[in-house]
């Protein structure tokens, strides 16, 4: 039988999953690929695709700490899970994740408002976006997924699938910011001339 704790890690995985995948698409869509006139050669709505896996991602990480009020050892209170410095198990890594979810509920908010907060206020906002996937990181690779208390195993299944989704957000994100350098070089180089 699946106990809530179980259920909650198996959310998690899939909302880390699904987090770095819309972080992927972000830095994709940032960087003005276009599927039409790129490999795969077919009018895929990208931005679409980015705005629901962050919806699902979303409703995936609200999930997976809701679940937890239905453990009954640890016990969790709502308050445990608002505000997780009470947390009746590792506060700390519970208190980034939370940390974590609160920036995520601010950027697809505010995207979903972004007209009227204006591009310029919304990208400023958007760009806590990568804040938020470094603490969810970290909260992933800190946490034990058993809610025991036991000491961090950096290579089991679970934490090599969030290490390894970092990684790969990691590599894209430098990937990204090289991008965007090489592409203002020959622009500064053309106003110099």
């Amino acid at each position: 039988m699946l106990t809530a704790v179980e259920l909650s890690a198996y959310v998690a995985l899939g909302a880390v999953g699904l987090l770095a995948a819309n972080l992927l698409l972000g830095l994709l869509l940032a960087t003005g690929y276009n599927p039409a006139r790129h490999w795969p050669y077919r009018p895929i709505k990208l931005f679409t695709f980015h705005n629901w896996t962050g919806y699902i991602a979303l409703g995936a990480a609200l999930l997976h700490p809701f679940i937890l009020l239905f453990s009954s050892a640890p016990r969790f209170r709502l308050i445990d899970l608002i505000a997780p410095v009470w947390s009746p198990v590792q506060p700390i890594s519970n208190v980034l994740g939370a940390i974590a979810l609160y920036l995520v509920v601010v950027v697809v908010t505010t995207s979903y408002f972004r007209r009227a907060l204006g591009r310029h206020l919304w990208r400023s906002i958007h760009y806590t976006t990568y804040a938020a996937a470094t603490i969810f990181f970290l909260h992933g690779i800190i946490a034990d997924p058993t809610v025991t208390g036991r000491p961090v195993n950096y290579v089991d299944g679970e934490k090599v699938f969030v290490e390894g989704c970092a990684v790969l957000f990691a590599a894209a994100a430098m990937w990204r910011i090289r991008h965007r350098r090489s592409r203002r070089r020959p622009q500064a180089a053309q106003a110099q001339s």
